[in-house]
């Protein structure tokens, strides 16, 4: 075993085994605990579909209205939104997106972003009254926190109100998990 010098030359007795298992299990309790925080900082972000929850609504016979919530501490992508109907029963409108906010990001350069509630309307080719279609939402966003989330696909069923009837339910892509007492 090596010994310790000091500097006057004489020499200390080595460090015991269980002095070194001590210090093993020191450095290791603190490697543990900096992984922990790290996970418990990381297990704080929403899952995608509740950081940008997507809902829908016909609001006539030719027109759809889409929405985002966009969670505080979190922004979407404007050019990262789509929506198309699967299967094309009809076209969609190029839709009029909202002007969003100007972003220097670090992943994709000077972006436009939303934060809080995102409308838009829809224009439907023609008019499918009395039907029902599937809405898809293509977006992608991220948290302030410098984490971004893939991009993601959310579907919604809706039911296409006859002409003159108002608009239909607004539904939700993911609904309210429901608790004993609701």
């Amino acid at each position: 075993m090596a010994s310790i010098a000091t500097s006057t030359g004489s020499s200390r007795k080595p460090l015991r085994s269980d002095a070194l298992v001590t210090i093993a299990a020191v450095v290791v309790a603190i490697a543990v605990a900096c992984a922990s925080a790290a996970v418990r900082a990381d297990s704080k972000l929403l899952p995608a579909e509740q950081a940008f929850r997507f809902s829908a609504r016909a609001l006539d016979d030719s027109t759809l209205e889409a929405r985002f919530a966009v969670t505080d501490g979190y922004y979407l992508y404007r050019d990262k939104l789509a929506f198309f109907l699967d299967p094309a029963v009809t076209t969609l409108a190029a839709p009029a997106l909202p002007h969003g906010k100007v972003k220097d990001d670090p992943f994709f350069g000077t972006v436009e972003t939303y934060r809080g509630d995102v409308v838009v309307r829809l224009p439907l080719g023609t008019s499918l009254a009395g039907r029902s279609v599937v809405l898809v939402a293509d977006s992608q966003g991220c948290a302030d926190v410098g984490v971004c989330y893939p991009a993601q696909r959310q579907k919604i069923t809706l039911a296409v109100p006859l002409a003159g009837k108002g608009p239909g339910a607004v539904v939700d892509a993911v609904p309210p998990k429901k608790n004993w007492f609701n």
